[in-house]
């Protein structure tokens, strides 16, 4: 196994060689006849693999956590999240050969659940969303994961 220091610096280059395949986000430009001297321009944040306006959201925050030691070799990953963010969370715990858990309430739609696990990711279910941010506490502590916690 790669020692931990070697593991971190391949999975930042990792993340790097993502960002660098998709950095530019496609602009289109909107053409607005009634407003000469405006040029407005629209992101298309679905050209990401994800599809998901939060990928750049997910790669900080991956980053952030491989920089201050909370993501070494075989943490799992738990987010508290049932959207876009936990999908592109998954990307990049399985870029990266991690485990990835999505707490989310059981309400959360098929189709959401099934983008998530296409990437590999766990999706842990509870009965009330308001339960969903001390599951993912107690989940991380109790697989000695990393709570990704993208709201603080």
């Amino acid at each position: 196994m790669l020692h931990r220091t070697q593991w971190v610096s391949d999975a930042i280059a990792r993340i790097d060689a993502d960002f660098n395949r998709s950095a530019d986000t496609h602009l289109i430009k909107l053409d607005l006849p009634g407003l000469r001297d405006v040029d407005l321009y629209l992101k298309d944040e679905s050209t990401h693999p994800t599809g998901s306006l939060k990928h750049r959201l997910a790669r900080s925050l991956f980053l952030f956590g491989l920089c201050n030691g909370w993501i070494t070799p075989g943490t799992p990953i738990i987010e508290a999240s049932s959207g876009s963010t936990a999908v592109s969370e998954a990307y990049f715990a399985k870029l990266l050969g991690l485990r990835f858990i999505a707490v989310m309430p059981r309400t959360t739609s098929a189709q959401k659940i099934a983008k998530i696990e296409f990437y590999g990711g766990e999706c842990h279910l509870v009965e009330n969303g308001s339960e969903i941010y001390a599951e993912s506490q107690r989940l991380a502590r109790e697989l000695g994961g990393h709570y990704m916690d993208q709201f603080t």
